[in-house]
């Protein structure tokens, strides 16, 4: 990841909190740009689209208003059981365990992109979709880094 696409975490307190919003700089040109707690950007598969770059330029509507993602099997699934993310799935204890969730596909662009999707979902079991927007965004990033939890 390059340093201009990279956030650097601030902690939720005074205003910022109050209304639901994280300020984190970025780091090429010192600007600030808000990363909202909002439960509704978090993706089907459990990603932050509230924290992505691509989404904070205004590139990505998120996942679940990208009418476009009809490719995402994972998207596709989520709207045909009725789904807001695979953490609502009781058919697989794992996420690992699902054949959408758990590609070749899904694993490489995790490893290149240093995401663990399957921590999200396990944190949005755990604490809910509000808590893991709240999460990710004081992280400033889209997705749990393998290996860690969020905090």
């Amino acid at each position: 990841m390059s340093a201009s696409h990279r956030f650097l975490p601030s902690t939720v307190r005074g205003p910022q909190a109050i209304f639901g919003q994280v300020w984190a700089r970025r780091s090429h040109g010192g600007t600030m740009q808000a990363i909202s707690v909002d439960p509704s950007l978090v993706a089907y598969c459990g990603l932050y689209c509230g924290a992505c770059p691509r989404y904070l330029k205004g590139r990505c509507p998120g996942c679940h208003e990208n009418a476009k993602a009809t490719w995402c099997k994972i998207r596709s699934c989520n709207i045909e059981r009725g789904y807001t993310s695979c953490a609502d799935c009781t058919e697989f204890a794992d996420p690992h365990q699902c054949g959408r969730f758990n590609t070749l596909l899904s694993r490489l662009i995790g490893a290149v992109l240093r995401s663990d999707r399957r921590a999200c979902v396990l944190q949005i079991r755990e604490r809910g979709l509000e808590g893991h927007a709240q999460a990710m965004a004081e992280l400033g990033r889209p997705a749990i880094r393998p290996g860690t939890r969020a905090t």
